[in-house]
């Protein structure tokens, strides 16, 4: 597996694998060919049907410039690799052919041509949840000890800068009032939650302030803002909802809060590994599904859960979001992937009570529902599959 710090990306939204990725990419591509002065980027499948709502070409012109840059859009063409296919030209001043390269968005950011990288950020031995099990009741260690010993330390300095961006995200979508971009004039919650919350007491208080900061780095993502991937930019409020309310509730250190964080990018590690954690490849439930298992996890270890009771709460965190789809209005990371974010972090911490209320013994292992992830993904209509064909999607707004 690759390192976690593949899980927690940093960027700006909306989308990990329709803006995030590309633009990366495409910077990539033109350091590449220094010479060139023009580009054409053709877009594919669902990255080409969800583009223009979350912002692509908006993303693919601000790595450009001053270059110039044609796309073109194909949605009705699926390559066999991966939904979201792009396929990048460099033309020199003549408008002669330089170099082509098709390369696929796999989910968190993530470019790859399943070729020269294959090997790439390869750092863990251990790739299931049930290896991990017999390494921590063999060493006595716990899952965040495995990533420090194999990442070494020096894994901190990213999730601390990871941490602190989701904590300066929660805020900036608290401060912020007004609408979302987009042209569906959804307006921001999160502020108008987070007044509220002050106003209840108890349970009420507790639900209305996590969906709170889920809301406000949601909306922050809606709108460009920087933010996380956890494990997508679509699904990045639920892993900081969750740790922020904890370390507020319990008073938990920073050091605490990382290691929470290490192994939350250990259990998304497993599921990108041996699944997928993108929405064009198996709907919402590898994003909102992800998120949330990795959330379980944080919370469970944050509060004294045993490695099985962390396993237990992850794998919930999956099963309870399975054949989950991708069906975003207008194809834009607003309706409804924003509430989604709210009520998978409260169902992290539900699970995670209910791991801990337990042993740890249950039916179905981690391992077992990634795969049946994974499975239900490949068995859902790619209309289900963020390409605004099918769902919520065509409901008239």
């Amino acid at each position: 597996m690759e390192s976690i710090k593949e899980i927690f990306r940093i960027g700006n939204g909306p989308s990990s694998s329709h803006t995030m990725g590309p633009k990366k990419l495409l910077k990539f591509f033109k350091s590449k060919h220094p010479t060139a002065r023009s580009f054409k980027v053709t877009l594919f499948g669902s990255l080409a049907a969800t583009g223009k709502g979350h912002l692509t070409d908006v993303a693919l012109t601000q790595a450009l410039h001053p270059q110039e840059l044609t796309i073109e859009w194909r949605p009705e063409t699926f390559l066999t690799k991966h939904p979201n296919a792009l396929k990048l030209e460099a033309f020199d001043v003549d408008q002669k052919f330089l170099d082509e390269w098709t390369v696929y968005s796999v989910g968190g950011g993530k470019i790859t041509d399943f070729e020269s990288d294959e090997n790439e950020n390869k750092v863990y031995d251990l790739t299931t949840m049930k290896d991990l099990i017999s390494w921590s009741k063999k060493s006595g260690r716990s899952f965040w000890e495995y990533v420090e010993l194999t990442e070494g330390k020096e894994i901190y300095d990213h999730l601390r800068e990871a941490w602190s961006i989701m904590q300066d995200s929660i805020k900036r979508g608290i401060d912020s009032e007004g609408i979302l971009p987009g042209g569906l004039g959804l307006a921001r919650k999160a502020s108008s939650y987070f007044v509220r919350a002050k106003n209840f007491s108890g349970s009420l208080k507790e639900k209305t302030l996590i969906f709170s900061y889920a809301l406000a780095v949601t909306e922050e993502n809606a709108s460009g803002g920087k933010i996380v991937t956890a494990p997508t930019c679509g699904s990045s409020g639920v892993v900081p909802a969750v740790l922020k309310y904890l370390q507020d509730s319990f008073t938990f250190s920073d050091d605490k809060i990382l290691r929470a964080l290490a192994t939350a990018g250990l259990v998304g590690n497993i599921v990108k590994e041996n699944a997928s954690i993108s929405g064009a490849k198996v709907g919402c439930q590898g994003e909102i599904g992800t998120a949330c298992a990795m959330a379980s996890a944080a919370a469970t270890q944050l509060l004294g859960g045993t490695p099985y009771q962390i396993e237990y709460a992850a794998e919930m965190g999956i099963e309870h979001h399975l054949g989950l789809t991708c069906d975003p209005i207008n194809g834009l990371v607003q309706v409804p992937c924003i509430e989604r974010n709210a009520f998978a972090a409260e169902r992290a911490l539900n699970t995670s009570t209910f791991a801990l209320l337990s042993d740890g013994r249950h039916l179905v292992s981690f391992d077992k529902i990634v795969k049946t992830m994974n499975q239900t993904g490949h068995d859902l209509p790619s209309i289900y599959k963020e390409t605004s064909e099918g769902g919520m999607a065509l409901l008239d707004v």
